[in-house]
């Protein structure tokens, strides 16, 4: 695998924002121009979520509803409201911060690791983890067999598998009781009985996970101020709250921004900048030794572990020594391997491709090779505006920068495209984020975010 990325935090943002802006060959009054634009746009001008109100999970929700509201809800993430009586009436006192399903799947894989060493001692009971609390990737990674191993394995399976959002995925279920009828379980007694799924909350992963910080905004900010936090800062999503009371009026996310910005055609200013090819903007930002890749032949398990230790969501899948594209793997698709008892017996030996081909199978918009749909790709003189369209005909926060041959040469990321359209005014949110990311220290919930 290559070699792992640096954590992202808030210090270590002014390198890669500065490289960026030094790179993209704009004239010197557009980029002004534009980010004084963003700086007079208020955030209550920007579209509200499409359901028109922010779901928000109470913290003591437990894992399993808090997955099940996501999923009825169609979204990736939610504010946590914070359920100790008498807290502050301010958004630090109100809110725990956001939970995502890339936190639940780490903490289901932490999960599944702590269960690994205690039971390779010896004593699962005397690290207080059950063995119904294995997880398919620790009972598989140690090599447990026999039927009390198998009985743990297929309950933690189906919690897993529904903790890490199958009930999300087109095609697969969509919803809790048909994931369960999939599985062939009685999912809610199952879960009931099994732990970390019965007594876990929502309140334990977002503090022991602070994957998505809470930094807010009110509705008379100015939209660079969103922008900014988007891209340079490394947030994936901003709330939006009153500036008399700390109620979220909306949830603004580096997808629906770039979706936004895919509305502005016709406009002089983007069509300018969307015809640039990338090399014109700085893109893509990582050199070709810097992007994080996994062999095809590579275990799928060390995949996984990879994207979880470098705080990334997807990799992309190559192969030979031109690592020439041939898939790609997202965190959240561990809940498809959680989801197949048929893939638990040759867990330890589960190559990449392997678990592709096996998805592949089962999905409705499969490959013609029989694997899953191909990722997202461009050329190194792709312009910016294909580049665009791509990413917004789907979900993704990613697109494959590729050459000829088809060997992977970069990544442009969500937070990429956002970064080439604006540049930080001297100063512009350090007292802010000073204020916010001190209000964050006060509550231990300043951490890593998603380089996406």
């Amino acid at each position: 695998m290559a070699r792992p990325e640096e954590n992202a935090n808030f210090p270590s943002c002014d390198a890669y924002f500065d490289t960026i802006q030094s790179k993209k060959k704009l004239p010197l009054a557009l980029q002004e121009s534009l980010t004084a634009a963003f700086a007079q746009i208020p955030v209550a001008s920007f579209p509200d979520v499409p359901s028109g109100r922010v779901t928000e999970i109470p913290g003591e929700t437990s894992v399993l509803d808090a997955v099940r509201i996501l999923s009825e809800h169609n979204i990736r993430a939610a504010p946590v409201l914070n359920p100790q009586p008498g807290a502050p009436a301010d958004w630090q006192g109100r809110y725990l911060g956001i939970i995502e399903y890339s936190a639940i799947i780490l903490w289901v894989l932490d999960n599944a690791d702590l269960a690994a060493v205690a039971l390779s001692a010896g004593s699962a009971t005397a690290a207080g983890v059950g063995l119904g609390a294995v997880g398919a990737v620790g009972v598989a990674a140690l090599g447990a067999t026999g039927p009390a191993a198998v009985a743990g394995l297929t309950a933690a399976a189906v919690g897993a598998a529904v903790a890490g959002g199958l009930t999300a995925e087109k095609g697969v279920a969509k919803d809790g009781v048909t994931a369960a009828d999939h599985l062939g379980q009685d999912f809610y007694k199952v879960l009931l009985q099994q732990e970390p799924f019965k007594s876990t909350t929502v309140r334990s992963i977002v503090e022991s996970y602070p994957w998505s910080p809470f930094v807010p905004v009110t509705l008379d900010s100015s939209m660079l101020t969103v922008l900014l936090l988007l891209s340079k800062y490394r947030l994936r999503n901003v709330p939006v709250i009153e500036s008399d009371k700390p109620v979220i009026k909306n949830f603004i996310t580096q997808t629906s921004v770039v979706k936004g910005l895919q509305q502005c055609k016709g406009r002089d200013w983007f069509d300018y900048i969307s015809a640039l090819p990338l090399s014109d903007l700085g893109l893509p930002f990582m050199s070709f030794d810097e992007v994080i890749t996994v062999s095809r032949d590579d275990l799928i398990l060390e995949a996984f572990k990879c994207m979880k230790d470098n705080k990334i969501g997807g990799v992309p899948v190559v192969e030979g020594p031109k690592r020439k594209l041939v898939g790609s793997v997202s965190i959240r698709d561990i809940r498809f391997l959680l989801l197949r008892p048929d893939l638990f017996s040759n867990f330890r030996q589960l190559t990449v491709l392997e678990f592709m081909k096996a998805l592949g199978s089962t999905l409705p918009d499969s490959g013609d090779n029989g694997l899953v749909k191909p990722p997202l790709t461009c050329a190194p003189d792709a312009s910016m505006g294909s580049v665009i369209d791509s990413i917004g005909s789907r979900i993704t926060h990613r697109i494959y920068v590729v050459d000829g041959d088809y060997e992977v040469v970069g990544v442009v990321t969500l937070r990429d495209v956002i970064s080439c359209f604006i540049h930080e005014p001297p100063g512009f949110c350090d007292s802010y984020l000073a204020s916010a990311m001190e209000k964050l220290d006060d509550k231990g919930a300043a951490g890593s975010v998603e380089n996406s």
